[in-house]
């Protein structure tokens, strides 16, 4: 005897899963112009190498002890490949009810994808889009139950000190999986498709008594640029999976691995004319720091975090020699390049990011201070300030600082770390001090202008004074500041990232201070 009829038992309850939610529920995902969740793992999957797990949970319908119907539950759960790498990867089916919970399958002893991605060591990806909880399942279950999501999600926040998460919108969610965005190192939505929410338009009519359209209250206006809540907008499905692949490119599968190296064909003397009149002598006028950046790293290798929020830095990944490192600079044409507090945000995950999978960090520094005002008073910049400089001082991996032009007070303090392999140079338009001499200079002297017969005149006065003493050579005579001709920047960068492997080597393993998003 053989088995034969159990096989084939398997695989019908396979093409039933292959079916999702049926014929119904996926005209109505193609017509939201969205990938069904079996065209998604393929769209981001190496050819042929999606393995499925739990693909058998669901529920059945029967007839005389006979499979009649089978109807998956609205997540795909597997291990695959992208660009040669394993990784784990979690897919919400929205043509089964949502993706909502209620669609069958308990709680069983199987390992859940985001244990096992903890305990594989491999990165995990999320493609969202699922309605989260339904009250629906109350009476599919005949009663209802304790919020107690933290018996398995306790492992996706254990997972950020391990491995790489990732989590891209692909639709409209809500509830738990609208939290599991921004519960990643890297978020991509998709524009004009993708929303998050903890409860959509009927809840909150039913909670505030006003109706709002879905895109109004969660769309990628809301979390791309003004909550931070996604980092990075895809013009489409799949510029949103080039994205995850190029963001994986630069890290490793675990924090117990060194960082991929790539490409190494571009010079590492390399030495731009561009970079000594990059910054300008008048410092009225702006400059494009993506062009500094740029001319610093390797070609064609910076990957920008969050280019919509937090303007007043750019953040990133890179390459210097082939090594991946994290790179962010200030930027002139937003807030005068003042750290607010969506810039320090991005900053501090940025920080985090590279201290949690060992990679370096490269700062390219113009830092005039914190935005001032009474706005920026409401956002509470001094919290901001301090989640900063306890986020400097707590990391370890090996750090950098140009100092480009200005580096002031207590923002300015948070471009330099007093422990562990560090290192500043600075460019002889540098300047630096606890704060702008003419700001500072009216606050210092007030009685001593005020009392004077041309208040305006002595002001002047006072400032030239005090900018007699802001070379940075006069610094560099007392502190022993090296001051370098902008054109050596990336030899030396190149030079310290190489220095730095043998750093990161021996800092392989778990954070000492675990991830927070």
């Amino acid at each position: 005897m053989s088995w034969e009829k159990e096989v084939e038992e398997l695989e019908t309850r396979r093409a039933f899963a292959n079916q999702m939610g049926g014929d119904e529920g996926v005209a109505r995902q193609r017509k939201r112009g969205k990938l069904t969740v079996r065209e998604r793992i393929d769209a981001i999957s190496d050819p042929g190498t999606f393995r499925e797990f739990m693909g058998l949970t669901g529920r059945g319908t029967y007839e005389n002890n006979e499979l009649k119907h089978f109807l998956p539950r609205g997540l795909v759960e597997g291990i695959t490949q992208i660009d040669g790498r394993k990784v784990i990867l979690t897919a919400g089916d929205f043509t089964v009810r949502g993706g909502s919970g209620g669609s069958g399958g308990g709680m069983g002893l199987e390992m859940r994808a985001s244990k096992r991605a903890l305990e594989w060591r491999l990165p995990y990806v999320r493609l969202l889009d699922a309605a989260g909880g339904s009250v629906r399942s109350f009476e599919e279950m005949g009663r209802t139950y304790l919020p107690d999501g933290n018996e398995w999600v306790q492992y996706e926040v254990q997972q950020l000190s391990a491995v790489p998460v990732v989590s891209a919108v692909l639709g409209s969610v809500a509830g738990l999986p609208a939290v599991q965005a921004p519960l990643s190192h890297f978020s991509v939505m998709v524009e004009g498709m993708s929303q998050i929410f903890p409860g959509g338009p009927p809840v909150v009519k039913a909670a505030l008594g006003y109706d709002i359209a879905k895109e109004d209250l969660g769309g990628d206006h809301i979390h791309v640029r003004l909550s931070g809540c996604v980092d990075n907008l895809a013009k489409d499905e799949a510029d949103a999976y080039q994205q995850i692949r190029a963001f994986l490119s630069y890290l490793p599968s675990n924090v117990h691995e060194m960082a991929p190296r790539g490409d190494t064909s571009d010079d590492p003397n390399r030495c731009e004319e561009m970079l000594l009149s990059a910054m300008p002598k008048d410092r009225r006028k702006t400059y494009d720091a993506k062009k500094i950046l740029r001319a610093v790293v390797d070609r064609d290798s910076f990957f920008e975090i969050a280019p919509f929020y937090g303007r007043a830095r750019m953040a990133g990944l890179a390459r210097i020699n082939g090594y991946p490192v994290g790179i962010m600079i200030n930027n002139p044409r937003f807030n005068g390049s003042s750290t607010d507090v969506a810039a320090g945000s991005k900053v501090n995950r940025l920080i985090q990011l590279c201290d949690t999978f060992h990679i370096p960090l490269i700062s390219l520094c113009d830092e005039p201070g914190f935005m001032v005002g009474l706005e920026s008073e409401k956002q509470g910049i001094e919290r901001a300030g301090a989640r900063m400089i306890a986020t400097v001082c707590n990391s370890r991996m090996p750090w950098a600082t140009v100092v480009l032009g200005r580096v002031y007070g207590v923002a300015g303090q948070c471009h330099h770390r007093p422990t562990g392999m560090f290192r500043r140079y600075a460019w002889p338009s540098a300047n630096w001090g606890s704060m702008h001499i003419s700001g500072g200079a009216a606050a210092a002297y007030r009685a001593e202008i005020e009392a004077a017969d041309d208040p305006d005149a002595k002001r002047q006065e006072i400032e030239a004074r005090l900018q007699a003493l802001a070379s940075p050579f006069l610094t560099a005579e007392s502190t022993g500041q090296d001051i370098i001709d902008p054109r050596e920047t990336r030899p030396l960068l190149c030079e310290f990232v190489e220095d730095a492997q043998r750093i990161l080597q021996s800092q392989l393993g778990v954070p000492h201070i675990p991830y927070l998003p």
